[in-house]
């Protein structure tokens, strides 16, 4: 079973766009459950995330994942 992931991003992001468009053909066809999480909602989020976004975090361990990725290196990432 795939751990539990969040996507974090913002709206309008090109970039955290692309990043959807990688991760969400696992959650099709795996079942990977991804929280999409909007930083601009959190000024601490902001700081931290800010110049990073998109970043693939898994709940279970907290590792993270900077942009750019594509689905080999996500797929490596979950097992």
């Amino acid at each position: 079973m795939l751990p539990e992931c969040q996507l974090l991003g913002t709206l309008g992001c090109h970039l955290c766009e692309l990043a959807e468009d990688v991760v969400m053909p696992l959650v099709l066809e795996y079942g990977l459950l991804v929280e999409l999480i909007d930083i601009a909602d959190s000024e601490d989020a902001v700081e931290a995330y800010g110049l990073r976004i998109p970043v693939l975090r898994r709940v279970d361990t907290g590792a993270e994942l900077d942009w750019p990725f594509d689905t080999e290196q996500v797929t490596h990432f979950l097992l």
